[in-house]
């Protein structure tokens, strides 16, 4: 299958069939094309354009579209739309997409357009989702799943099964549970088709079952169906009723949403922007970060000025600042992103002293390699042993401290409950800058007797 790619002619065309209101002509064109390389489509038409095309099309297609749109876009096509067209887009969706959609209008029109839902039952699941938090298996979790009674016998549960298999998309398990709704465990497929059509469900089914509470965190439900290779996990209430499934095209989404407000952090960016946000909304986003990195040099730039009269006598010093504020910064961003990474795959292990001690002796090792080729270097260029000696042993010091605290600060906003990608970035490097410059001249003045 060739890669779609989305080519200013294409666009031209598509754009050229909307304004001439030539509907088959275009019909007949997105209909080879996949939901999502459609959604790529509106995302480049005005807005006028993108509202056309999503309501000229079947909603068993364009609600897949509307899904994979970006948020500005879907919301503006929405806008345009009646409630009873937004409802024919729903019927079509999982409950979990079109809770989430639900999610996003007005609440003045919630209502109207849950109540042009056709099909009742499915209203109501989505009714039932908008309960739980976003931030939540629960949240995140689809109502469409196959389930049987363990007090079934297998004739009975696969007459149930192909009627329920209607509304699911793709039936990665089949669950069981009591008369209590209760979540059982789960069936095999090759169990129940090598089984006596009379054989009853609780003598077949397998009792071990990999489940999820409604309120689990979905970072939580990411790492458990990445740790166990999941396609989807079922979601329990607080009594242990299955309530729904969280399936794994889910779970990507939270990963790459995970991952994409990490590296903001880590890039000195306090909250969820893209590139096509107004300037003010990226300026937000990035002063708080600006501003701390501007009081750190403010604040090395005045621990500098107590040195002055040394720096005065020693203006080899004075060059190798830079050096010395760039190599605590990168030794800390190293040791934070390593923690961090662990602390988001959860493959941290041991104690925070055994790891603080472990990084203490490796920025050591890194360290003093290092600071042996600054030494012959500065010697040579300079000539003056006793300050290449002062530098060599303050880069030492300053990578050992700058490794320290780029280990601690990550596990100890974790144990706070604070996103540690937060002390990537800025954070690590302002304060290790800060740290290096006064650990350089203090460890200087006293090598070299000032």
């Amino acid at each position: 299958m060739t890669p779609f790619k989305l080519t200013d002619e294409l666009l031209a065309e598509i754009e050229l069939l909307i304004e001439s209101r030539k509907d088959t002509a275009l019909k007949s064109l997105m209909e080879e094309i996949h939901y999502a390389d459609i959604a790529e489509i509106a995302n480049d038409l005005s807005e006028d354009s993108a509202t056309y095309l999503i309501k000229l099309l079947n909603s068993d297609k364009t609600s897949d579209v509307l899904i994979e749109l970006d948020d500005d876009v879907r919301e503006a096509i929405l806008n345009n739309m009646s409630s009873k067209e937004i409802a024919g887009e729903l019927d079509e969706l999982d409950t979990d997409d079109a809770a989430d959609i639900i999610g996003e209008l007005p609440q003045e029109i919630v209502e109207e357009v849950i109540s042009e839902i056709e099909d009742r039952e499915h209203a109501r699941d989505i009714v039932d989702l908008l309960r739980y938090h976003e931030n939540s298996a629960g949240g995140l979790m689809a109502k469409e799943l196959v389930k049987v009674n363990e007090n079934w016998n297998v004739l009975t549960c696969v007459k149930e099964m192909r009627a329920q298999a209607e509304n699911v998309t793709r039936v990665h398990s089949i669950y069981v549970v009591d008369d209590d709704d209760k979540l059982k465990g789960r069936l095999s497929l090759k169990d129940l088709l090598t089984t006596s059509t009379k054989s009853p469900i609780k003598d077949i089914y397998i009792p071990k079952v990999d489940r999820v509470n409604v309120n689990e965190k979905p970072e939580e439900v990411a790492k458990i169906m990445s740790k166990y290779d999941l396609e989807a996990i079922p979601v329990v209430d607080e009594i242990g009723r299955l309530v729904g499934r969280i399936t794994i095209d889910d779970i990507v989404d939270v990963i790459k949403e995970e991952a994409e407000k990490d590296y903001q952090l880590a890039a000195g960016i306090s909250q969820d922007v893209e590139a096509d946000d107004s300037i003010w909304e990226l300026t937000r986003a990035r002063l708080p970060w600006l501003f701390l990195g501007l009081m750190g040099g403010i604040g090395a730039a005045a621990i500098m000025g107590g040195f002055e009269e040394m720096i005065s006598k020693h203006a080899i010093l004075f060059f190798f600042t830079p050096l010395i504020a760039a190599m605590a910064g990168n030794v800390g961003v190293q040791s934070s992103a390593i923690i961090v990474q662990g602390l988001a795959n959860d493959d941290l292990k041991g104690s925070i002293s055994n790891r603080l001690i472990k990084e203490m002796l490796l920025a050591a090792l890194n360290g003093i390699i290092l600071a042996m080729v600054l030494l012959l270097f500065t010697w040579f260029w300079k000539g003056n042993f006793p300050a290449a000696v002062a530098i060599s042993i303050s880069l030492v010091v300053v990578i050992v401290v700058a490794g320290i605290i780029g280990t601690f600060i990550p596990l100890f906003l974790n144990k706070r409950g604070i996103d540690p990608a937060i002390a990537t970035g800025p954070f690590i490097t302002t304060s290790n800058d800060i740290f290096g410059i006064l650990i350089y001249f203090w460890i200087a003045k006293v090598i070299l007797g000032i």
